[in-house]
């Protein structure tokens, strides 16, 4: 299989979670041309699973990709860059797509002992498909007993393996915040409940809540990406919006937050006159590698002199740490070395990764399989 054909052809159909209808086709046709002697084929929702029967199965190996886009209107200037405007593969899916098809040929034409499912999972930037598939039917029909994924790392050298064992990345929750107070005339605040400066108000009062409710040695994040309030420069704002995130090392840090913020909430209400609502959007739980298999996998680099590097936790977010909290596996950093970052509308990793990242899982599922 063409690894870097693939990879340009899916990076021109990017689409949000649980609408990748163009990439589901697109992989159920790249896997139909492969030998089918061993595949068993599902579907759920936009994602598939496919089997690749063992020849003499003990256990069940999972390796799971995911197949969403963001929407980001890109400027990378590739040549083959999204035919989808405003939408953007910005956070390596493409690349993570395409890894999985070029093992999964592999498997096909030579499979291990034990069972290997594939896993295409939609809706990975939002609102979450882990979660749900997790939870499915045709999941649980081939459940692994162990799992694994990777990530592409803009900041490490192309086909370099960055992985540490425990928290790799953080929990995480959207922020919706809906205040509803009384427009009025600019003239005559006092008649009016002003939500711009309720809105102003609340930012900088959670501001003080990891920086005074929690613990100095727990790490945690309170980021605001956007304010939406008001019509017109002369008119008090009936109604305002804040939109960010929450991230937290630890589960139980993300109640506090939580806790902290629904108590700020109420003060605004009092403080302003106006109505608070909280939506915390999708939540994803923390990415925890298993001790025994990622010292496995680590052991496995070393073996066959793979570019590596031991790597701190980060405060990014997966939705992969659904499956481990269920299934003992682990998921690690691909070095793609592109000046662009994660989630930027240039990024451009480096397609000599794609291959040095075949080989690697390919031979890892091998090497646990047999």
């Amino acid at each position: 299989m063409d690894l870097i054909e693939t990879r340009r052809a899916l990076h021109r159909i990017p689409e949000l979670g649980f609408n990748e209808f163009k990439t589901q086709r697109f992989l159920l046709n790249k896997i139909k041309q492969m030998p089918q002697e061993h595949l068993e084929i599902r579907t759920w929702r936009t994602g598939i699973l496919v089997k690749v029967a063992g020849t003499d199965p003990a256990k069940t190996i999972g390796y799971r990709c995911d197949i969403d886009g963001l929407p980001i209107r890109e400027e990378t200037g590739y040549s083959f860059q999204s035919d989808h405007e405003g939408q953007m593969h910005a956070c390596g899916h493409d690349f993570h797509m395409t890894i999985a098809l070029g093992v999964l040929d592999k498997l096909a034409r030579q499979p291990v002992k034990d069972h290997v499912v594939f896993i295409f999972q939609p809706a990975e930037e939002g609102p979450g498909g882990a979660k749900p598939m997790l939870e499915s039917d045709v999941f649980k029909a081939w459940r692994p007993d162990i799992i694994l994924a990777l990530h592409i790392a803009p900041e490490y050298p192309t086909g370099m393996v960055a992985v540490k064992k425990g928290l790799l990345f953080a929990n995480t929750s959207e922020l919706f915040i809906d205040l509803k107070g009384k427009g009025g005339h600019a003239a005559y605040p006092h008649l009016a409940n002003d939500m711009v400066v309720a809105a102003s108000a609340f930012v900088m009062q959670i501001q003080s809540i990891v920086a005074r409710r929690i613990n100095p040695l727990d790490s945690a994040v309170i980021t605001i990406g956007k304010i939406s309030a008001g019509t017109k420069q002369n008119i008090i704002a009936e109604e305002a919006r804040i939109e960010g995130t929450i991230r937290a090392l630890d589960p139980d840090t993300m109640k506090e937050i939580k806790k902290n913020i629904e108590a700020h909430a109420a003060g605004i209400e009092a403080s302003y006159q106006c109505q608070a609502s909280i939506d915390y959007g999708a939540n994803y739980y923390q990415v925890y590698n298993d001790h025994t298999l990622t010292e496995s996998f680590i052991n496995y680099c070393k073996e066959n002199d793979y570019a590596f590097t031991i790597c701190p936790e980060a405060m990014t977010g997966e939705d992969f740490g659904y499956f481990l909290k269920e299934i003992p596996g682990f998921m690690f950093w691909l070095g793609v070395n592109s000046e662009a970052g994660l989630h930027s509308s240039k990024l451009m990793p480096d397609e000599g990764a794609l291959s040095k990242a075949v080989d690697i899982v390919s031979g890892f599922i091998r090497y646990k399989g047999s």
